[in-house]
Parts: C-alpha cells; sequence; structure tokens
C-alpha cells in the first residue's frame, strides 16, 4: 500500500514572529515528510510558498484483530498511535533544514473503512490545507476534518533503492 499526501494552502516562505512576541520569525520555510526515528532524513522538502506538495510513501498494511495496521520508514509510532510527519524548517545558504515545528498526521484517526479500502485498493490519500488559522504553518494532531482521508486505485510503483524506498527519498533541499 501506499499512503499519499496531497496538500495545499501553503503558509508562504516567511512566518513572522507571534504578536505576544513569544517565538521567533522564520525565514526561508520549506515543509518535508520526516522518516521514522530520524528526524534529520527528509522526503522532498517542498518550499512553503509552493502552490501545492505532494508526497507518496511506501508502505505495509497489515490485517490484525484491531483492524489495519500500518508501518513503513516514513510511518512513525508512539504511545501505540501511528502518524506520519510534516516537519517545517528553514533551510540556509548552504541547504541545511533546521526544523522548527511539526504536524502529526494521525493514521489511527482515518475511518475504518477508509483504511481498509486504501489497504484494498492500494493508495491511501490524504488531502489538506496546510495553513493554520493564524497564517502559519499547520502544526500539532491533524484528524479530520482537517484532513480528508480516502482510499483510491493504486498508481504504478516506481523502483525502490537498495534500502526499499522510491529514489526521490533524499535528505536535501532542492536548489531555490
Amino acid at each position: 500500500m501506499r499512503i499519499r499526501i496531497d496538500a495545499f494552502d501553503l503558509p508562504g516562505r516567511t512566518c513572522p514572529a507571534p504578536a505576544d512576541g513569544d517565538g521567533p520569525a522564520y525565514a526561508d520555510v520549506h515543509v518535508a515528510v520526516q522518516r521514522r526515528d530520524r528526524p534529520a532524513e527528509l522526503l522532498e522538502p517542498h518550499p512553503g510558498d509552493a502552490a501545492s506538495a505532494t508526497w507518496t510513501l511506501e508502505c505495509t498494511a497489515t490485517a490484525t484483530p484491531d483492524g489495519i495496521d500500518v508501518t513503513g520508514p516514513y510511518v512513525q509510532h508512539r504511545l501505540g498511535r501511528r502518524f506520519v510527519y510534516l516537519s517545517w524548517g528553514t533551510v540556509d545558504d548552504s541547504g541545511v533544514f533546521t526544523m522548527f515545528r511539526r504536524a502529526k498526521l494521525m493514521l489511527d484517526a482515518v475511518p475504518a473503512d477508509v483504511l481498509a479500502a486504501a489497504a484494498h485498493d492500494g493508495l491511501l490519500v490524504g488531502r489538506l490545507g496546510l495553513t493554520d488559522a493564524h497564517g502559519g504553518p499547520l502544526c500539532a494532531r491533524v484528524e479530520p476534518p482537517h484532513i480528508t482521508w480516502t482510499a483510491e486505485p493504486a498508481e504504478p510503483a516506481e523502483p525502490a533503492d537498495q534500502d526499499g524506498l522510491p529514489p526521490s527519498h533524499e535528505d536535501t533541499v532542492p536548489p531555490r
């Protein structure tokens, strides 16, 4: 199975400091999917002012007595909950990504019938806007109605590398 994240309404390349002064401003903001247990390994960083961003994650869906269990290189597992991290960070002149905020796309909030259909059909799609109510990068737990999950027929797979990852898993930021 694959998970495809289709994001729109990105907040922009800058993130101003909060009005109360309780935090810094950020410039050259990017967003990427974080690899499980490896915060520095990012999948396909996109600039914060992109019109949209899409990531496709290879994963495994296994039927269990409690439902469908989803695992994979980009599926996090903390305290019995599965989720995907979208990491927000700045990119310096040498291309180094420094995270300042994350969003958790909660997989246990996917409706059971949608997850079962995705396991059968091969593709789970999450669609969400990435700008929060204050105009900044979306963060914290993300569950419906802030994300819409659907099952769709699988698309042909890209060939994987020796680690089982798609060829676009590099942890570099595309040139500006």
